[in-house]
């Protein structure tokens, strides 16, 4: 089988400011990847997410694209781009469809999707960064808030400093959030407790390949997994996988996930964060269906080694799950 690799691929070195490429990949997790399909025996080519992808599809004609492209830009739509394309063309492709894709990217939607499924979820309200906070004040909100972009993923405009305690520190972030992702701003009640992040893969009845607890090095009451933190994670956390968690307690945060996973449409593979609370009570934070798949840097990748899998059985297992789910014979 001819199969072509699509994502996008980072074009410069992030600087303590600048995140507009952190979703984006490197050549090692190309490389990875390609290693691994070329061992089942396929041919494989690599094709860049952009505008000369359409032309790039008719020239390398594949059978199949293993896609994990993020997109560029700030529209909730970016990560659906390259799965609408393939739609299209008739090549069959990996991981969630255009829709998926685009209610996983945007927090409110997702959010309002899982709590239909008896998902547990903090309070929150989307905000327009060129409003005041006038109504929300008129509502009970518990401090400490967090504010997040609300169609960013790999913790894009996460910082250590997004929990706030009162509403002048709120609108600072709101504003500075506007000015740099153009888009509107999420606000929830910040849940203090456990950062806890589950792996699930597979269609129709997915398997849970178990949960991985981040745990921060220093002392940290009000712990966010940031993204000064990921940029920095050998010296900030700790992954333990499998998460320590009491049997009652990983019942229920499992049973959130997979309700979750088939809310939302998941397809082939996704991870799903949680906070776990004072008394483990899991809240759903947000769904991430294309993960990152870097072998030395990425959260499933540890989660997956922690509880027995090797690199090579993590991408064929998601290779052989998406045939299946395309009929396709390997």
């Amino acid at each position: 089988m001819k199969i072509a690799i699509c994502c996008n691929l980072k074009e410069s070195s992030h600087s303590s400011t600048r995140d507009l490429e952190e979703e984006f990949d490197s050549p090692q997790t190309v490389e990875a990847i390609t290693q691994v399909l070329r061992s089942l025996g396929h041919e494989v080519a690599f094709l860049a997410e952009g505008a000369e992808l359409p032309s790039r599809l008719v020239e390398c004609r594949p059978d199949f694209v293993f896609n994990f492209a993020e997109g560029r830009g700030c529209s909730r739509s970016r990560e659906a781009r390259v799965p609408g394309l393939l739609e299209i063309m008739g090549i069959p492709y990996t991981f969630s469809d255009p829709f998926t894709l685009c209610v996983t990217l945007d927090k409110e939607v997702a959010k309002k999707i899982v709590a239909s499924a008896g998902v547990s979820l903090p309070k929150g309200q989307l905000i327009d960064p060129c409003g005041d906070l006038s109504e929300l004040k008129k509502q009970s909100w518990a401090f400490p808030l967090i504010a997040k972009p609300a169609w960013e993923g790999s913790s894009k405009g996460i910082r250590d400093a997004s929990v706030v305690d009162d509403f002048a520190q709120l609108q600072k972030i709101i504003n500075q959030l506007g000015r740099i992702y153009s888009q509107p701003v999420l606000v929830e009640e910040f849940i203090e407790g456990r950062e806890i992040t589950v792996g699930l893969i597979g269609n129709g009845h997915p398997e849970v390949i178990g949960a991985m607890e981040i745990i921060p090095l220093a002392d940290e009451p009000r712990f966010v997994y940031s993204l000064d933190v990921k940029r920095d994670f050998l010296n900030r956390v700790k992954y333990q996988a499998p998460a320590l968690l009491d049997k009652k307690v990983e019942r229920a945060l499992f049973d959130q996930a997979l309700k979750a996973f088939t809310a939302l449409g998941c397809k082939d593979l996704a991870r799903i964060d949680f906070r776990l609370d004072a008394l483990s009570r899991p809240f759903f934070i947000e769904a991430n269906p294309l993960p990152g798949l870097n072998p030395v840097t990425s959260d499933l990748c540890f989660l997956a080694k922690g509880m027995g899998w090797t690199y090579e059985r993590l991408i064929s297992r998601i290779f052989m799950e998406s045939a299946k789910r395309h009929n396709l014979a390997v």
